[in-house]
C-alpha cells in the first residue's frame, strides 16, 4: 500500500516531476519499521495457520505444526507484504521522489487481533512518497505492489500444480498454493478503491486499467480459495 494525502477538491498537487533515478536509498528508520511489520505479519499468519491446520487434523495442535505454521507466514510476509511495498518504493525512487515504508502500530496491533480470531485483516503501515504530483505517477507507482503480488501468485500456483502433476509432495503442494492464495488475497484487497488503498490511486490514474486489475486478482483469489478450502476443482484440498 502506498500513502497520499488528497488535497482539498481531491485532486493531485501539480508540480514539476524530478529526473527519474536508478538510486534506490534507505534508512534505519525504515529498516527498524519494515523489520517489526515483518515479524508481526508473520506472527499474524502463522497464528491463522496453525489454527486452520489443528482444526483440519485430529491430531490438533503439535510443534511440528506450528514450525511448518511459522515458515508459511515468514514465506507469505516476505512475498505477499515485504516485496509489495519494495515495489512501490522501487518505482516510486526510479521516478525521482523520495519513498520509505512506515509501520503502523494500530495496524499492527489489530491484526494481531483479528489473528487469535481466526482470520487476517492486516493494515501493517504504508509506503510514504514524498512529492509524487502526476496522476499517470501514483497511479503507476501504486499498481506496482499489487501486479508484484500476482505475478508471484502466477509462479507459485504454477510450481504447485506442476508439482501435483507429477505427483510431488501433498505438503509443498499446499505450501505452495497456498503462498499463491495469500499473494493473490493481498492484491486483491489492496485494489479495492477505498480510503489510503492502492485501488484509489490506480482508479483515478485509469478505470480500465484498475477494473482489469482487481477483477483478476479478485478470480484469482477466490478460484484459489476454493482449492485450498475445498480442494476444487482438482478434487484434492491442499490444508
Amino acid at each position: 500500500m502506498s500513502s497520499w494525502t488528497s488535497p482539498p477538491g481531491g485532486g493531485y498537487w501539480v508540480g514539476a516531476a524530478p529526473l527519474p533515478s536508478k538510486r534506490i536509498t534507505t534508512s534505519e528508520t525504515e529498516i527498524l519499521h519494515i523489520a517489526i511489520a515483518f515479524v508481526v505479519l508473520t506472527l499474524d499468519i502463522a497464528i491463522v495457520e496453525t489454527k486452520i491446520l489443528g482444526e483440519v487434523t485430529f491430531g490438533g495442535f503439535n510443534p511440528g505444526a506450528v514450525a511448518g505454521a511459522l515458515a508459511f507466514g515468514a514465506a507469505a510476509a516476505l512475498t505477499g507484504f515485504l516485496a509489495h511495498e519494495l515495489a512501490h518504493k522501487v518505482s516510486a525512487e526510479r521516478r525521482g521522489f523520495w519513498a520509505e515504508f512506515r509501520m503502523s502500530p494500530t495496524g499492527l496491533l489489530f491484526s494481531l487481533i483479528t489473528a487469535v480470531f481466526g482470520f487476517l485483516f492486516a493494515a501493517p503501515g504504508a509506503t510514504v512518497i514524498g512529492g509524487m504530483g502526476s496522476a499517470p505517477d501514483w497511479g503507476k507507482t501504486s499498481l506496482a505492489g499489487p501486479a508484484l503480488n500476482l505475478v508471484e501468485g502466477s509462479v507459485f500456483a504454477a510450481a504447485g500444480f506442476g508439482l501435483l502433476a507429477l505427483s510431488g509432495s501433498a505438503g509443498t503442494v499446499g505450501f505452495l498454493v497456498r503462498l499463491a492464495f495469500v499473494n493473490a488475497w493481498f492484491a486483491a484487497f489492496n485494489l479495492i478503491p477505498y480510503g489510503p488503498l492502492d485501488g484509489r490511486k490506480v482508479l483515478r490514474w485509469s478505470a480500465p486499467v484498475w477494473a482489469a486489475s482487481f477483477v483478476v486478482s479478485v478470480a484469482f483469489a477466490g478460484i484459489l480459495f476454493l482449492i485450498v478450502v475445498f480442494g476444487w476443482p482438482l478434487g484434492v484440498a491442499t490444508l
